[in-house]
């Protein structure tokens, strides 16, 4: 993973309070991580960071799209993602990132790299089924969903042409099923 100058934060400048950072988020950010997932993306993302005396809290939110093939029919679509993240920045004897709400950096750290919690947040927003939002209303047309409706409708008859050849004994049968 290569370093980007855009993401990194260096608090030691700022004065104690609230600061906040945006950035826009496309494909060539993904590449960074060797992530090609998405065929295209649209998010802003928003940082706030809080310094007081002896921590840091980031507060990251994100919202846009990122284009993914839908898991039924693969066509391509918009899926839109929103999120939220807190971060807490402590300084300690050494650098540990094993917490994901905590992160402690050594005495003398004078800046933070957010590429990486950025890229996490962003990538555990998109969901694990990707469904196409025309699928659920029904205004998506594409081949193999009108080859399948095709093939149901075909099934749907014959599963009424064996109900109209039942022999009329079995419908003294369920009668007496249904006398109880």
């Amino acid at each position: 993973m290569k370093k980007t100058k855009e993401f990194l934060i260096p608090f030691i400048g700022l004065k104690l309070g609230k600061h906040h950072f945006e950035y826009q988020i496309n494909n060539s950010f993904f590449e960074i991580f060797d992530y090609n997932e998405y065929q295209d993306s649209n998010i802003k993302v928003n940082v706030v960071l809080e310094k007081k005396s002896t921590l840091l809290e980031l507060s990251f939110k994100h919202k846009g799209t990122v284009n993914v093939p839908c898991d039924l029919t693969s066509e391509d679509f918009d899926l839109p993602v929103k999120g939220k993240m807190n971060l807490i920045v402590r300084f300690g004897e050494e650098y540990n990132n094993d917490n994901e709400e905590l992160l402690i950096l050594p005495h003398g750290e004078f800046e933070i790299d957010i590429a990486q919690y950025v890229y996490e947040m962003i990538v555990l927003s998109v969901p694990l089924r990707r469904v196409h939002p025309g699928i659920k209303d029904g205004s998506l047309k594409t081949e193999a969903l009108t080859k399948l409706n095709e093939l149901i409708v075909k099934e749907e008859k014959k599963e009424n042409k064996q109900e109209e050849n039942i022999d009329p004994r079995w419908d003294k049968l369920k009668q007496l099923l249904t006398d109880k």
